[in-house]
């Protein structure tokens, strides 16, 4: 390879009146495509191809009859003086070095990634600011013109304040695309890092494109990087992989990315906003706009960056005609922010192995290609949440850091021994992680801190679990994100929105976006006897403003009974003291009939043939709004059929809130369609019941376990 020289002199700066002299290394692969546009320009007196370098020579008639042929850049640089342009399209480990030997004879197009490292990324830099050179990257889809029609309509507020940006990938890629050349999947090479992951090479396109919607183009403009990397498939890098970035104005970037898809979908970017939503499509220039006014969808045109960089050099080699550079639009230094992500990505923790039971392989040898169970609804929780699939707690993902230390309620049987339940005490053919000798784990305590601050984090319970093992709580939803399990929570408490999602309020008369997410601090967790698993768990909340003020203080008990070999009962106390004087309401007391939802509130994960009933009521229209002793919901769940029996509190007679269609969820509602007033140290209690049994309970077990309180 070449090696880094004196900066061109000047007598090499001419202006650029005939063809540009052009060099393409690398003529395979996305060469290829190099080859094709080179041949358009070529057709149109833009540019002449005077020479190509690759070990692997290509066919015959690809080439022009006047192009020299090289097998390596080296020998290229030093048989054709006077190139304007060198194309760089290789493997990703030789981008450094190729580039370095291009910079002292000519201006650079330098295909994405730039470089495999941060380390590299800054050397390219200090060349091509010491040759004088110029350097874009490919980054095609910078040179769409939906990106200039993105940034007008959000300067013009069409889509209100803009919230945050997810971008998501779902392509499928087969067991011959990571056996196409020994760099493919590989994390380093000999010793020489190659960085070959889903977020790096396939869909880098998705995140350089939503960190440049986000204003995100220098090192310095990003706050943050978190990665959750994951492989289906047998290579080194990432196939499957979240990438969390926040900007330094704090705006959060989600990529949530797969070549394990069912089939493969244009990736897209995703902006949602106060007032609408848009989403682009990169590879297609396809832009929709959905806000109250309706929906419109528009296809644009894009620059070539072929195109865009001579043009540059051009005005920049005849500043007498041509005054002022046209800028380029995949700048070397506007990569900054990619290349912080990539070094996240290089330095991060290997990717985790997906288990194999949670993948089904479609096709027959180099063919087949990995399905991951369940991996678009993942993606979308995640763009959803701006949440990890780590976090979102799916079955293949890495447990969370804190997963071994998070407080978790049992049930045991004092007659039970190993073998007498369905599941013999165990969940997934083993040992439930942590529990006691002869218990089952039926919930664990999520502490909900990390949670995004427009989900209004609060503590909940999930999963919650049959002792059959049945999950029958979600969280994280993509269809409500702000749904956390089992917990109490309130969508107005003296203006703050503890529930999560947009806020109702009387003078819009509708749900707006606003800065009014507290959040809910668990100040202590004790469980008894102490241990990390106990039948009974004991918090201290504190119901804290946006400013940081305290409003309420929360007591909350949880405890699990075992019942039957079918069944078992949680119940759960809640005290809310007003630090100040308080108004604890929602959208119910602020004017939405039928939407008085607020307290206690339980998210069903997605289920089957569900059926809700009470002792005089059936269906989600009778049962809805109405007031009685308990009520009970069956249904067939992903691992089986399950039932819950929600006792209404004695202490007052909360309507039932219930949706069974939208979404399954149920919660005796605290303030229907009125407030709860309580002056400063003044408190209310509340107290809940919940029979959670393998299989489906007819009316009558249901009515049978609800007397037994």
């Amino acid at each position: 390879m070449g090696t880094l020289s004196e900066p061109v002199p000047e007598e090499r700066k001419l202006p650029i009146t005939s063809p540009a002299r052009v060099a393409l290394v690398g003529v395979h692969g996305f060469g290829t495509h190099h080859l094709r546009n080179l041949e358009r320009l070529q057709a149109g007196c833009a540019v002449s191809l005077v020479a190509v370098a690759d070990p692997n020579p290509p066919a015959p008639g690809d080439l022009p009859s006047d192009t020299a042929v090289f097998g390596n850049l080296d020998d290229l640089l030093a048989a054709t003086p006077a190139l304007d342009l060198v194309i760089v399209a290789t493997p990703i480990q030789t981008h450094a070095p190729l580039a370095l030997a291009a910079l002292p004879h000519a201006d650079l197009y330098l295909e994405k990634p730039p470089v495999a490292s941060l380390a590299d990324f800054n050397r390219l830099q200090d060349a091509a600011a010491e040759a004088g050179r110029s350097v874009q990257i490919g980054f095609q889809s910078l040179g769409s013109h939906a990106l200039q029609a993105i940034e007008d309509l959000l300067a013009a507020g069409e889509i209100g304040t803009l919230l945050g940006i997810s971008a998501t990938g779902r392509w499928v890629r087969d067991r011959a695309y990571f056996k196409r050349s020994r760099w493919a999947g590989k994390r380093s090479l000999d010793g020489v890092d190659v960085v070959d992951g889903v977020a790096t090479n396939p869909l880098a396109h998705a995140i350089a494109t939503a960190l440049r919607i986000a204003g995100a183009r220098t090192l310095d403009d990003l706050a943050s990087v978190e990665t959750d990397l994951y492989r289906a498939n047998d290579i080194e890098s990432d196939d499957t992989s979240v990438i969390r970035v926040r900007t330094a104005s704090g705006l959060p970037v989600t990529c949530a990315l797969t070549l394990c898809a069912t089939e493969s979908v244009e990736p897209y970017i995703t902006l949602q906003g106060s007032e609408g939503t848009v989403v682009f499509h990169y590879t297609e220039d396809r832009l929709s706009v959905r806000t109250a006014d309706g929906e419109r969808s528009q296809v644009f045109g894009r620059d070539d960056l072929t195109e865009n960089l001579l043009e540059h050099l051009r005005r920049r080699h005849s500043p007498d005609t041509q005054p002022q550079a046209a800028p380029l639009i995949s700048p070397l230094a506007d990569s900054g922010a990619f290349m912080r992500v990539l070094e996240a990505i290089r330095t991060a923790e290997a990717p985790a192995l997906i288990p194999a039971q949670y993948l089904d392989w479609e096709g027959e040898g180099d063919s087949a290609h990995a399905v991951i169970t369940g991996i678009e609804d993942a993606l979308e929780r995640s763009t959803a949440a701006h949440a990890t699939f780590s976090e979102l707690g799916l079955p293949w993902a890495r447990p969370a850091a804190d997963a071994a230390r998070k407080p978790r309620l049992t049930v045991r049987d004092a007659g039970q021994h190993a073998g007498e339940r369905s599941d013999g005490g165990q969940h997934d053919g083993g040992p439930v992680a942590g529990a006691p000798s002869g218990a089952t784990t039926v919930a664990t305590l999520q502490d909900g801190a990390a949670i995004a601050a427009r989900l209004s984090p609060r503590p909940y319970l999930h999963p919650v679990r049959t002792l059959g093992g049945v999950t029958v709580t979600d969280h994280l939803p993509a269809d409500h994100p702000w749904h956390l399990g089992v917990g109490i929570a309130l969508q107005d408490v003296n203006g703050t929105n503890f529930w999560g999602g947009k806020t109702y309020t009387r003078a819009a008369g509708r749900y707006e976006e606003r800065p009014d997410h507290g959040r809910i601090v668990q100040l202590s967790a004790a469980s008894e006897p102490g241990a990390p698993d106990s039948d009974s768990l004991h918090q201290e909340l504190r119901w804290q403003a946006p400013d940081g003020s305290e409003l309420l203080r929360e007591r909350r008990n949880t405890r699990s009974t075992w019942v039957d070999a079918r069944t078992w009962r949680l119940d759960l106390t809640t005290e809310l003291t007003a630090v100040v004087d308080a108004s604890l309401g929602g959208p119910g007391s602020n004017g939405a009939a039928g939407s008085g939802y607020g307290g206690f509130f339980w998210r069903l994960p997605a289920c089957a043939g569900a059926d809700v009933f009470t002792a005089e009521r059936q269906g989600e229209a009778e049962v809805h709004g109405s007031v009685s002793p308990w009520l009970a919901w069956t249904a067939d769940f992903p691992e089986g059929p399950a039932s819950l029996v929600f006792a209404a509190p004695a202490e007052a007679p909360d309507p039932w809130f219930v949706r069974q269609s939208g979404y399954p969820g149920v919660g005796p509602a605290l303030a229907w369609d009125r407030p709860v007033n309580l002056a400063a140290g003044e408190a209310v209690a509340r107290a809940f019941s919940v029979w959670i049994s393998d299989g489906r309970l007819t009316p009558a077990e249901a009515a049978a376990l609800a007397a037994e309180r």
